[in-house]
């Protein structure tokens, strides 16, 4: 199959991780589905997509990633994050493709103190996480050069469909709308840029072995340091109050601590992900004028 014919298709392709992945993986000729072009759960539609564009690498960021809900639609909620993913591992592996799927910090229970390696024993704690892990077994089990890759905290120039903003645009929002704003600090993750995923999940899909990732900005943060920081970045000045998630308790256990160790890249070498702090500065910058 001659290079000039295109090699990467990326799934999920409006949201804001699958619109960096269309730039990053432009090099190797990327086509981007979204939502409205692939219905991910429509397995003949899968297979008529991967016919038609014959990619070598799939990056699938498709997902019902709603948590609340996905405890109230637990069907709809494994039918794409966990049966769908599954069914395009299988159609990739028949046709020599390598999938790269994206998965979630949340597959743990975050009882942990110290940042999670890929090997750690997951411990979903919701319908949504356990959907997610669902699908990371369903992509590996099925033979083959896949690959899953575990992030955290995403946020980028794209929207979310499913969400609206990122957390950034709710932060900015809450600050026009509200004396003052509330932000958990019983939750610590490391946020991640979807353009520096992006970045990375190109050299993953080119160089890395078959396998568990995890991919995130490096350092750690609570919700309410990540607020923080965007507030002082965009210059505002409202007050900014730490709080609890018993205090937001939307009846969804998220995991208190999510970070995760990007043990596998550096083993392999393949590395890229700098500090937080260093991509969030870069994301307010690329936002410029619109931040607020």
């Amino acid at each position: 199959m001659g290079h000039a014919m295109m090699s990467v298709l990326v799934i999920g392709a409006t949201g804001a991780l699958g619109s960096d992945c269309v730039t990053a993986f432009a090099p190797d000729g990327a086509v981007g589905l979204g939502h409205e072009d692939l219905d991910i759960t429509d397995a003949a539609a899968v297979a008529a997509a991967l016919d038609r564009h014959h990619p070598r690498v799939v990056v699938n960021t498709a997902a019902f990633h709603n948590v609340p809900r996905c405890e109230k639609e637990p069907e709809a909620a494994y039918r794409t994050n966990a049966i769908a993913p599954r069914q395009l591992a299988q159609a990739c592996e028949r046709r020599d493709v390598r999938l790269v799927h994206i998965s979630t910090d949340y597959v743990f229970d975050g009882m942990q103190r110290t940042p999670y390696a890929e090997n750690d024993r997951p411990n979903p704690q919701s319908v949504y996480a356990q959907s997610k892990l669902a699908g990371e077994y369903g992509v590996l089990s099925v033979g083959g050069g896949h690959q899953v890759v575990r992030s955290s905290g995403l946020y980028g120039l794209r929207p979310c469909r499913a969400k609206g903003g990122n957390f950034i645009d709710t932060m900015l929002r809450l600050s026009r709308e509200q004396p003052d704003v509330r932000v958990v600090e019983d939750e610590v993750l490391a946020p991640t840029s979807t353009a520096d995923l992006a970045a990375q999940l190109r050299i993953i899909a080119h160089e890395g072995t078959p396998g568990i990732y995890h991919a995130t900005n490096s350092g750690q943060c609570s919700w309410y340091e990540f607020a923080r920081a965007i507030f002082d970045l965009a210059g505002l000045t409202v007050p900014l109050h730490p709080t609890t998630a018993s205090a937001f308790a939307d009846g969804v256990r998220r995991p208190p601590y999510s970070v995760l160790d990007n043990s596998v890249l550096r083993a392999q070498g393949l590395h890229l992900m700098r500090p937080w702090r260093e991509a969030l500065t870069d994301y307010m910058t690329r936002r410029g004028a619109g931040a607020n």
